[in-house]
This record gives C-alpha cells, sequence and structure tokens, in this order.
C-alpha cells in the first residue's frame, strides 16, 4: 500500500485497485460490474460465472488489510439493474456478510441506476446519486462543472508503457490537479471482468478538466509511480 496527498487528506492506493482513507477508515472502490458473466450468459455469451465471487473476495481481502470500517463503492457496482437478482446462493451471502460487517454505501452507476430502490431489501447498504464528505465530492462519473475535489470511477483508466523492451499494461489511477488547488481522481476499475481505457484517451483527459497537470498513479513496489499524461503549454 502507497500513501500519497490528496489536498489537505492523506490517501493510500492498495495494490489491487482500491484506496483508503485512513482518517475516514473508508475503502472506496469503482465499477465492481457485479454478475457482469451472467449478464452476457443471457444472450448466449458464455463467460466463467466465477467473476462477482472473484471480485467480493479480494474486496473482502482489502478490507482485511487495510482495517476499512466503511465501503463507499463509486457505482456500476452490478452490470445491470437485475444483477442482484441472479447471484447465486453463495455469492449472496459473501455481499451480505460485507455489508453487515462495514458501513457500506452504494453511489449509483450508470448500468444500475436502479439501485437505490434494491439496496437496502436485496444485499444491504445504503444507495445515493453521489457522496460529500470533508468538501470531497464521490460520485461515479467526473462532472466537468464541479469546483470542489472530486474522486470518481466510470472510465476504467490503464496505462500501457514499455520497460525494457516489453509492453506492460497496469490499471491506474488519474490524478488531475489545478492552480487553484482543485484535484480529481479517477479510480480503476476494481471488478474481476472489466477492461481498460488509456488513460490518456481524450475522454479522459476532457474529463478531468480545468486543470494544470493530469498523471497516472500506479502503486509498484511500495512507491507511487506517476506518468504524465498531459500538461497545459507554458
Amino acid at each position: 500500500m502507497v500513501p500519497f496527498s490528496f489536498l489537505t487528506q492523506e490517501m493510500v492506493l492498495t495494490a489491487d485497485r482500491a484506496l483508503y482513507w485512513p482518517r475516514e477508515r473508508a475503502l472506496l472502490v469503482a465499477d465492481l460490474h457485479l454478475e457482469k458473466a451472467s449478464y452476457f450468459a443471457q444472450f448466449g455469451q458464455m463467460l466463467p460465472p466465477y467473476d462477482s465471487r472473484e471480485t467480493l473476495e479480494r474486496l473482502a481481502l482489502a478490507i482485511r488489510e487495510t482495517g476499512a470500517r466503511k465501503v463507499i463503492a463509486l457505482g456500476d457496482n452490478f452490470h445491470d439493474d437485475n444483477g442482484t437478482q441472479r447471484l447465486d446462493t453463495h455469492t449472496t451471502g459473501m455481499l451480505s456478510a460485507l455489508t453487515r460487517a462495514t458501513e457500506w454505501i452504494w453511489i449509483t452507476g450508470n448500468h444500475d441506476p436502479g439501485l437505490n430502490s434494491q439496496a437496502n431489501r436485496d444485499i444491504g447498504g445504503d444507495a445515493m446519486d453521489e457522496l460529500s464528505i470533508d468538501s470531497i465530492v464521490l460520485r461515479h462519473k467526473a462532472s466537468p462543472e464541479e469546483c470542489a475535489a472530486e474522486i470518481s470511477g466510470h472510465y476504467h483508466p490503464g496505462l500501457k508503457v514499455r520497460a525494457k523492451g516489453r509492453s506492460i499494461a497496469r490499471p491506474c489511477t488519474v490524478l488531475g490537479t489545478h492552480h487553484s488547488g482543485q484535484q480529481r481522481l479517477i479510480l480503476p476499475a476494481f471488478g474481476a471482468l472489466t477492461g481498460s481505457m488509456n488513460a490518456s484517451d481524450p475522454a479522459i483527459i476532457s474529463a478531468m478538466q480545468p486543470a494544470d497537470t493530469i498523471d497516472a498513479l500506479v502503486p509498484a513496489s511500495g512507491r507511487l509511480v506517476q506518468y504524465p499524461l498531459w500538461r497545459t503549454a507554458v
């Protein structure tokens, strides 16, 4: 786990694509896309049906490693609004155990806008469109109109670099910083069955504006590796 500063707060990036906020004892994850395999199976595209279990196992491990007392899932928690109904008994038990053991908040995303009406009844936790903690807005998709600090997901950022003659692809966190002091973070997708978008894609760069610098952050061997993605012209 690698600490870094976000505004005046210490944050910690885990090796497994989560963000831990020590002061709040909160673990933030984005884009779980639970039950994605079962969604595609409905249309004849058969994938191994264990993505939800793997995602929740990794999430349980991150909770244990960080000591988090709160989990905030930043949208696209399920791949579709019917995903809660397709959970098998074992996976439902895993999820229910996690939502009982922690203060659990589901931020709704574009894949699961109906989660607000299902969370408490079916899977536990509280659902909301967005949340603000200490002037930091937590939402699914970055808003270019936002003037406050912001942490979001949605874009599944990933970084591809060449090192020692080979190409290495890694999920990454994207950090945007403006001279006013405003900062934004876009977290990588946490789900087991999620792809990635190039962190320097124009859609991500645009979502981080206004910014003077935009960087990809990757925890590696106990340190934070920072790759510049975009700089304003001087």
